[in-house]
């Protein structure tokens, strides 16, 4: 038994949710998200609630119960509040900048990074100079967050790169000299 899958979602005012066969759309005032079920959950509407029912016995329709019951929240908290991340630039001479739809970086290397904005993801710098990925879609704001990060992720050392705003970065002692004795 699911423990997150016999939760009942609950559809705020101004969210519209369809079933359509296995395919679900939610659409709120922020965009609409659509979402293909496996057929091993089965998704019901009762007024203003969405349960989701798991149909088989196996192992595999009780962990896709749960997910998909995850899915149809995050879509419903995704089309009414949206979803953020930040991402911190440590380091000497490392800059970026939003131009249009490019995030254009400097990160140590011989050349510019320059990565293109996704459809439905918005990129900006904001005051306190964190990189601001947000969107209405939680994997696809997690995914381009991650692939930014990926370019150049904090090192243990002198703690250089991008972080998540809040993140803990271990720090590792450097190299010692070597004390020589002579005899």
């Amino acid at each position: 038994m699911s423990r997150i899958g016999k939760k009942i979602i609950i559809i705020p005012a101004g969210v519209e949710v369809k079933i359509q066969g296995q395919e679900i759309s939610v659409k709120g005032p922020k965009g609409t998200l659509n979402l293909s079920v496996h057929p091993e959950a089965k998704v019901e509407i009762n007024g203003q609630e969405v349960s989701v029912k798991s149909v088989g016995n196996s192992q595999e329709a009780s962990a896709l119960w749960g997910l998909t019951r995850s899915l149809v929240q995050n879509m419903v908290t995704g089309v009414t509040e949206g979803y953020a991340k930040k991402l911190e630039l440590q380091g000497v001479g490392f800059r970026m900048a939003v131009q249009g739809k490019k995030i254009n970086m400097a990160l140590g290397f011989s050349h510019p990074v320059v990565i293109d904005i996704p459809e439905g993801i918005e990129a900006k710098i904001d005051a306190e100079g964190f990189l601001v990925i947000s969107g209405i879609d939680k994997q696809q704001v997690g995914q381009f967050t991650a692939d930014i990060r990926d370019f150049k992720q904090a090192e243990p050392y002198k703690g250089k790169g991008f972080r998540y705003v809040g993140e803990y970065v271990r720090r590792k002692a450097g190299k010692k000299a070597a004390a020589t004795t002579t005899k």
